[in-house]
């Protein structure tokens, strides 16, 4: 690795730290909860360094996370960078032709730009080594391209908010990142409707890890333990990895994962309910409703709710552009009005739990863009929102001691949260 790459590096991580993602509340090393020692190290600089970080302020970094069907030209374009003309440079720049193959759902690319939305550098990890990257860089003679290591320490966050008007708003005020809130919804996706039920003055607490590099947070990790209060009830949730495989659990070792996720959407809200007689509002007549319709704009993305086959993916009458998913235990899922489809949604395609299988839309008897999402059983329509959803497997009684002593100190360090909440609350 060069020297010029250590600096540009050093220098991208640091300016995306500026931006917001230090941590608010607490940092905690990996193996003690408690006698937590800081040090601020000062590592004089090239001036190359400097130039970037101080001298072109109109220089922009952004992160952004791959999803489900992106191209390049999409994520270029959410990372604020003039698609078109950097893909053609990309295009000709030798050794950024991985960035087009490992377009993988999850990673996170950071881009510093200008205000023009001209590239002046990328950070891609690469398949396999997270903390492997090939960074791209704007030079005289155009986009240069190196692949680069970079060494990361893990750290643990402990940080805590309160609902005041969204989630996103409060874990923005708590300095909480994006795909940590996002994972929260994911874990308490089954016993929390997100779209209907947070309340003013809800609660959570999160521990979770973070990886800096030159004491810096350059992404995240999994979340450890968390616990989120919704109208006065408490819901907690524990990471552990067992033989039997990996996953979040209540602190009595009950599988927190269902067979299907409450909601295809991950934030909406509900426009027409299940009912056996409604209006319908483009046929002008009394007609039952065997679904449950949620109010989106075109485009926002459809997850699949559970692991299961594509039954159907096409065109149907009244629905639309509409998927069909068959899962186990004679479950079935259907996701109606849709504007077009995933990448790779086409009948006897797998699919998972949270996959990116469609798009809303306005296609079929609508009104105006919503999705409809039905879910039955046996072919019996049933209602989304309050049929007892599937669980998962609990732990063996050999796993379930072994949970209790991993889970002990990740739920001290919620009790930490928890009571310094409390004394806020008091002062």
């Amino acid at each position: 690795m060069t020297r010029s790459s250590h600096i540009l590096t050093s220098a991208l991580v640091a300016t995306i730290a500026l931006l917001g993602m230090v941590a608010a509340f607490g940092t905690a090393p990996k193996t003690q909860l408690e006698s937590v020692v800081q040090k601020n190290v000062l590592e004089d600089l090239e001036s190359g360094a400097r130039i970037i970080a101080t001298q072109n302020p109109e220089y922009f970094i952004r992160e952004e996370r791959i999803r489900r069907g992106d191209s390049a030209a999409s994520l270029l374009d959410r990372l604020g960078i003039s698609a078109e003309e950097t893909l053609q440079e990309l295009t000709a720049a030798p050794g950024a032709e991985v960035l087009f193959r490992q377009m993988a759902p999850g990673k996170t690319v950071t881009a510093q730009a200008d205000a023009k939305g001209i590239l002046q550098t990328l950070s891609f990890p690469l398949n396999g080594n997270p903390n492997k990257v090939i960074l791209i860089e704007r030079a005289n003679d155009g986009l240069r391209v190196a692949e680069q290591t970079i060494p990361v320490d893990t750290e643990i966050q402990m940080k805590s908010g309160k609902i005041r008007f969204s989630l996103f708003g409060a874990t923005d005020a708590a300095g909480i990142p994006d795909s940590i809130a996002n994972k929260l919804t994911d874990i308490f996706g089954s016993e929390i409707d997100f779209h209907r039920d947070l309340r003013d003055g809800d609660q959570f607490s999160v521990v979770y890890e973070s990886f800096s590099h030159l004491g810096r947070i350059v992404r995240t990790g999994k979340i450890l333990a968390a616990e989120f209060i919704n109208n006065g009830k408490s819901y907690k949730a524990v990471w552990f990895e067992g033989t039997q495989g990996a996953g979040y659990y209540t602190p009595e070792g009950k599988n927190l994962q269902k067979a299907f996720l409450r909601s295809p959407l991950e934030f909406s809200r509900v426009t027409s309910g299940f009912s056996s007689a409604r209006f319908h509002p483009v046929l002008q007549q009394w007609r039952a409703h065997r679904g449950v319709d949620y109010g989106a704009t075109i485009g926002t993305r459809v997850r699949a709710t559970a692991d299961g086959v594509v039954e159907f993916a096409g065109t149907q009458g009244g629905y639309g552009k509409v998927v069909i998913l068959r899962h186990r235990g004679h479950y079935s899922t259907v996701y109606g009005h849709l504007s077009r489809f995933g990448t790779g949604i086409r009948p006897g395609a797998r699919v998972s739990q949270g996959d990116i299988i469609a798009f809303t839309g306005a296609t079929g008897l609508v009104s105006g863009p919503h999705l409809h999402y039905e879910f039955r059983v046996n072919g019996h329509f049933q209602n989304p929102l309050t049929v007892a959803l599937p669980g998962s497997p609990s732990l063996s009684t050999e796993q379930l001691d072994q949970f209790h002593t991993q889970a002990a100190t990740q739920l001290a360090r919620i009790n930490l949260l928890r009571a310094g909440d409390n004394l806020a609350s008091l002062d």
